[in-house]
């Protein structure tokens, strides 16, 4: 066995202790957003907790979202837009908080916290599992597939597209100047489909000019609602 798969069996088996099984799986994934930015010296603890749930957890769609705010400290941030940043005030307003931060954990639209702390983020992801109730997404001749659930309210359906590769990123300037930062899942793109209303669905899905980026569906309960369902595509 090289030292690779040591590795990769390790860090399996490390992921495994610290991330809770959840009631989602592969096909109903537990969605995971982190905000941050690369000019934010308190980023990188959780940009690594994200990086190993992208690594080892399928049953996880982890995300993450570089955002504005911090790009007058010296440092503009590779990967951020100013949509990634309205997503993060959508939750603030949804759960009436009065100001965004970096780095910023929401889980299942559900749940903030830091997201650098291992102990918290573990007891936030139980505590805000959704299960596997919302309606079901497929994928079919181009087109995402929802089906009809009973007593839905109207949501909003999301294509986000992101790059899976780990990206190392050197930071020249700023407070995290000298360092490089590992990055993956970086969302590129986030397309609002529609709205879903509760019967059966067909959303066409943009081509992608690309091979290497991954995309996944989020229905969620309007602007910084909880989501009700996800499905890598």
């Amino acid at each position: 066995m090289n030292l690779k798969t040591r590795l990769a069996l390790s860090l399996g088996a490390a992921a495994s202790m610290v991330w809770p099984a959840l009631a989602a799986d592969p096909a109903h994934p537990t969605v995971i957003e982190l905000f941050q930015s690369q000019g934010c010296s308190s980023c990188p603890p959780a940009d690594a907790n994200l990086n190993i749930l992208a690594a080892t957890r399928p049953d996880v769609l982890a995300l993450n979202f570089a955002v504005t705010y911090w790009d007058q400290l010296g440092w503009k941030d590779t990967f951020a837009k100013p949509a990634f940043t309205k997503r993060q005030w959508d939750y603030a307003h949804f759960g009436s908080r009065q100001n965004v931060g970096t780095p910023q954990v929401i889980i299942n639209g559900r749940t903030a916290v830091v997201g650098n702390d291992l102990v918290q983020l573990r007891a936030a992801i139980q505590r805000s599992d959704r299960g596997n109730q919302g309606p079901e997404i497929s994928v079919r001749n181009g087109k995402v597939l929802i089906a009809a659930a009973t007593g839905a309210r109207p949501s909003l359906v999301w294509l986000v597209i992101y790059d899976p590769r780990v990206i190392n990123v050197p930071i020249r300037a700023g407070e995290n100047g000298g360092r490089t930062i590992p990055h993956r899942n970086i969302v590129r793109s986030l397309v609002k489909l529609g709205v879903w209303n509760g019967h059966s669905a067909a959303f066409s899905i943009p081509r992608s000019t690309t091979s290497i980026l991954q995309s996944a569906v989020i229905i969620q309960g309007g602007l910084g609602g909880p989501i009700i369902s996800a499905r890598h595509l």
